[in-house]
């Protein structure tokens, strides 16, 4: 006998969390949209299936996200996580420069600083951040349109996967500016490299090409953006064409001399006119593989890897929040404030051996001995 007589419920049910009170169009903002899927081969658009586009929009400061935008990353990923017409969420930036570079440092050092408590409530949000990524029920793929430093880096590779423009970079810098890496960067990067590439990915602030990253696993794919006299030309200023010379691994690392100088022009002159085309074709065909899949199966899959991203990350977040708390009265202080007065005393960091000298004779942590170690307005 059928179960007509059951009863039961028809219609739909609204489970979105948010509204869009914390997206917006004009900068700073995130912007949320939802594009239709769209077959890569025949450019069909599928009725009623969708793909969310998150996007960091801040371009005249690289893509830093205020505390405002923070909140828009976490409504943008636990709405496509609930809405039941999205098949994959694209999280990207505004523009041909830079995907993010991490925390807006302007806030960090004319608000955060020194205000240890107000910093502690900003890392609640980030770290939630991080957990709408990781916890969206709904494939994430980065697409990285330019640089992607410091905390970009890290909310970066809290997604699935990541295709890259290949100008873009990738790097820390939070112990040249005052903290640590210590929002997902110190937990992902010994899952993504091996471990002495990670500790010095994280701690020296040098910046890796996409390429180099490619080759090191970090990144799924990188793709040319220029195209000048509709040719397509690959980053010219990172060894592309051979792999090893005078027995050193050269893949992927910058080239030098006059050879860097002259590519470095070339780039500039073309880069705000960086096309897209082959990153975005990138982008679809993945979403595209992921929506001829079981969507049970697939999600069951996705999270199984997370995993163990999430463990070390689950394991470290509450105490790193206090720490860096608590590191926002002194070395971030110096740090965020000298990388945001550059435009005032010429120099974007404070003198460190004058800093740890200042340590060594036991001085007193005072403005006094911060004054030492930062430099000075220009005259």
């Amino acid at each position: 006998m059928a179960l007509e007589w059951m009863p039961r419920e028809d219609g739909l049910k609204d489970h979105l969390l948010h509204t869009n009170v914390h997206w917006g169009t004009e900068a700073p903002c995130v912007v949320y949209e939802k594009k239709p899927l769209t077959n890569p081969k025949t450019g069909e658009k599928v009725d009623g299936l969708y793909v969310a586009w998150i996007r960091l929009n801040n371009p005249n400061q690289y893509n830093s996200y205020t505390t405002e935008m923070v909140k828009g990353v976490i409504a943008g990923f636990e709405n496509s996580s609930l809405d039941r017409s999205v098949v994959a969420t694209v999280f990207t930036g505004t523009g041909p420069y830079s995907f993010c570079t991490g925390g807006n440092t302007k806030e960090y050092s004319e608000f955060y600083s020194l205000r240890c408590d107000e910093y502690g409530q900003y890392m609640e949000l980030f770290n939630h951040m991080v957990d709408a990524i990781l916890a969206c029920k709904k494939p994430v793929v980065c697409r990285v349109n330019g640089m992607r430093v410091a905390g970009g880096q890290e909310i970066g590779m809290a997604c699935d996967l990541a295709i890259s423009s290949d100008l873009a970079i990738y790097g820390q810098a939070g112990p040249k500016h005052g903290s640590a890496p210590d929002g997902g960067s110190s937990d992902f990067l010994p899952w993504f490299l091996n471990m002495e590439d990670a500790m010095w990915n994280c701690v020296s602030c040098e910046m890796w090409s996409a390429y180099k990253m490619k080759a090191k696993n970090l990144i799924s794919k990188c793709v040319p953006v220029l195209k000048v006299d509709g040719k397509w030309v690959r980053n010219p200023a990172i060894i592309t064409d051979k792999y090893v010379e005078n027995g050193e691994i050269v893949y992927g690392e910058y080239k030098k001399g006059d050879e860097l100088k002259q590519a470095q022009a070339f780039i500039k002159q073309h880069q705000a006119n960086a096309d897209f085309e082959l990153l975005d074709k990138e982008v679809d065909s993945i979403v595209w593989t992921f929506a001829n899949l079981f969507p049970g199966c697939l999600i069951k899959s996705i999270d199984s890897v997370r995993a163990k991203k999430k463990f070390f990350w689950d394991y470290s977040k509450n105490y790193n929040r206090h720490w860096l708390a608590a590191n926002m009265g002194g070395e971030a202080f110096l740090g965020f404030g000298a990388f945001n007065t550059k435009k005032i005393t010429g120099q974007d960091t404070i003198n460190f051996l004058k800093f740890r000298q200042n340590i060594a004779q036991c001085k007193t942590w005072s403005m006094e001995m911060f004054a030492e170690a930062m430099g000075k307005p220009k005259a």
